[in-house]
């Protein structure tokens, strides 16, 4: 049974942690950085690139000391080599490039979003491949077909902004602090979802692909209009997402021929509205619903552990020259969206 230690740090949060091939997370370390942060209304880069540096070491020696091992009982590093903040990515890259040396250790270069594309195989091992995956989160919205380890079909992507993204503009907009997901979340409890008239753009369309900036520009209107409680603001915007995720969702099933279940991962995938109105549709569509538990659904360390065991078993290592990136595609040959930046 191989240990595999996995370092985080692509953008405020830095985690550490071992977790075992057989899906046992011996122990975990995060550290966040939201007060840093709060006064912004978002990460800053800088401040976040430099809260990595002071925190990524003595993280791994806090999991090193919970688990009651040393590094040398390690059989691989893992480390998020990207997407992300180029300068957070960097720091836990050198980290675990560092260790690998040191110790004698293989690395193992993580792909983030490989990282939470696997979470939900952590949360439970009898989820078999192939799934079909919602990527959700502040810097992604895809759609996947996982077919195994390192084997990725991207069906959909955002033409514009995330579904993330989105939350945290609105709850900028709208006052309700930092991080915004969570805060747009607890909002709507309060208010009705069915106050404030948003578009679900593409909904109806067939268009394969997700787009909220529309979304996130009527959310301003209706705030500057003056009439709305930003709780219905919330609670209408949250339901708008909702409407937009499921409808293309459900697009992709019908792409995704052999799936075992519908996943969601990422950090959206926290919100209960979103989780509830997936896993009705699973119901609808005769599949399993998974969701890993909240914990795994932010970015952590065990996800990247996790994933480097995965890769471990499959015997996909690395070497000390693997560069970090800012931009990594899981399905690099995937066509580009209509009107995609670059974030597609």
């Amino acid at each position: 049974m191989a240990i595999i230690l996995g370092i985080e740090s692509s953008c405020d949060e830095t985690a550490a942690a071992l977790v075992t091939s057989d899906g046992t997370v011996l122990s975990h370390r995060l550290a966040g950085q939201e007060d840093a942060h709060r006064p912004f209304g978002g990460v800053v880069p800088e401040l976040a690139a430099r809260a990595h540096v002071e925190m990524a070491v003595p993280l791994v020696e806090g999991a090193l000391a919970d688990a009651g091992l040393t590094l040398a009982d390690v059989d691989a590093i893992a480390a998020t080599a990207g997407p992300g903040l180029i300068g957070g990515v960097m720091v836990g890259l050198m980290t675990g490039k560092a260790l690998a040396h040191a110790a004698g250790k293989p690395l193992i270069a993580v792909n983030h979003l490989e990282g939470h594309a696997l979470s939900p195989r952590l949360a439970d091992p009898s989820l078999a491949y192939p799934y079909l995956l919602l990527l959700v989160s502040g810097g992604h919205c895809q759609l996947l077909f996982v077919e195994g380890v390192g084997r990725y079909r991207r069906l959909a992507t955002t033409i514009d902004d995330a579904a993330g993204e989105a939350f945290d503009k609105t709850a900028k907009l709208l006052g309700l602090g930092f991080p915004g997901g969570p805060a747009v979340e607890r909002a709507a409890l309060s208010g009705d979802p069915r106050a404030v008239p948003l578009p679900r753009p593409l909904v109806g369309s067939g268009e394969p692909h997700f787009s909220f900036a529309g979304l996130k520009s009527a959310v301003l209107r209706a705030r500057d209009a003056g009439i709305h409680k930003p709780e219905d603001i919330a609670a209408s915007f949250q339901q708008a997402v909702v409407d937009c995720l499921v409808d293309r969702t459900r697009i992709a099933l019908d792409a995704a021929d052999g799936a075992t279940a519908l996943v969601v991962a990422g950090g959206v995938a926290a919100n209960q509205t979103i989780r509830a109105a997936l896993a009705d549709l699973a119901e609808r569509s005769g599949l399993r619903f998974a969701a890993p538990p909240l914990w795994l659904c932010t970015d952590n360390g065990a996800m990247i552990a996790w994933a480097g065991a995965e890769r471990f078993a499959a015997g996909l290592l690395d070497d000390m020259e693997v560069p970090a990136r800012a931009r990594w595609p899981l399905d690099p040959t995937a066509e580009k969206a209509r009107g995609a930046g670059v974030k597609a």
